[in-house]
């Protein structure tokens, strides 16, 4: 964003005090992080065998499966912190100072973390599927890229407008784009939070399969 020339993501050159490359890189940098992240967290307690030490535990497994998610999340999160020294740099740099889309970017951010969640709960399913670290992230990337571009793309083979809609509106990719605008649409908001738990209680089941 601000070292490496062309490509049209460097905010030096684009002239704009703006976030945007941010907030379209970002995406495709948590379509990996992020199942880098939880990888580990289900697949490594099965192969090592301590998945049976927390079975049987006091607690029940959808505290388990939220602890490895909240983990994920917050680690994800922290990665995010010292991109505040972008906004700061570019308020700084514009003219007049302080001449930035705020709401804008507050509503990029909100949707960044969003689309984390749902990245996390999806990565912590496909580690609770194997007890192959590279298999759960190999498994993860394939269903995030699904879930944030392959609506989209089936949407665009498709000639009947209403199911083009449909298509695209279950995909995160859309829901990202509104929310960036910053404009906080409650059905934004609920679409993610759905697929985050959708992913939460499918990850539930997994581990509960293991008791029967």
């Amino acid at each position: 964003m601000w070292i490496f020339p062309g490509g049209g993501h460097n905010v030096i050159e684009s002239g704009y005090a703006n976030m945007d490359p941010l907030f379209i890189l970002a995406p495709w940098l948590f379509l990996f992080l992020i199942p880098a992240v939880t990888m580990r967290m289900l697949a490594e307690e099965q192969k090592s065998g301590t998945i049976e030490l927390l079975l049987t535990q006091p607690i029940t497994d959808l505290q388990i499966v939220l602890a490895k998610y909240l983990a994920a999340v917050i680690l994800v999160l922290i990665s995010l912190v010292p991109t505040i020294v972008y906004y700061i740099s570019i308020s700084r740099l514009a003219t007049p100072a302080g001449n930035v889309d705020t709401a804008g970017i507050i509503g990029s951010y909100i949707g960044l973390i969003f689309l984390c969640s749902g990245f996390a709960s999806i990565g912590i399913f496909a580690s609770s599927l194997t007890n192959n670290q590279i298999v759960s992230f190999i498994l993860a990337v394939i269903l995030c890229f699904f879930f944030y571009s392959g609506f989209d793309f089936l949407s665009t083979i498709l000639t009947t407008s209403e199911t083009t809609t449909i298509l695209s509106r279950l995909g995160m990719s859309n829901h990202y784009s509104s929310l960036s605008r910053g404009v906080i649409d409650t059905r934004d908001v609920v679409y993610f939070i759905s697929v985050t738990l959708f992913f939460v209680f499918l990850s539930r089941f997994i581990l509960e399969k293991r008791k029967w």
